[in-house]
């Protein structure tokens, strides 16, 4: 039995159509541990997250250097 014109082409229409929404997906895959990126990774927007301060505890930091300042300020003024 011989398949008809239209049959055929309805099937190579339908090959094509399937690759080329193939070729125009894109998702993120893991492969061994590592995340990698989709076709539009390069159009994706950028996430900069600026560098912070390099001492963490700045509060403490600051609340620690103001005490040691009133000692030595109290520290002075008993002294004379």
């Amino acid at each position: 039995m011989k398949a008809s014109k239209t049959t055929s082409g309805f099937w190579m229409l339908a090959v094509a159509m399937v690759c080329g929404l193939s070729l125009n997906t894109g998702c993120q895959v893991q492969v061994a541990g590592q995340t990698l990126p989709s076709p539009y990774y390069l159009m994706d927007d950028v996430q900069y997250f600026p560098a912070g301060s390099e001492n963490k505890l700045a509060n403490e930091t600051a609340a620690l250097k103001a005490e040691r300042e009133e000692a030595k300020a109290a520290a002075a003024g008993m002294r004379r």
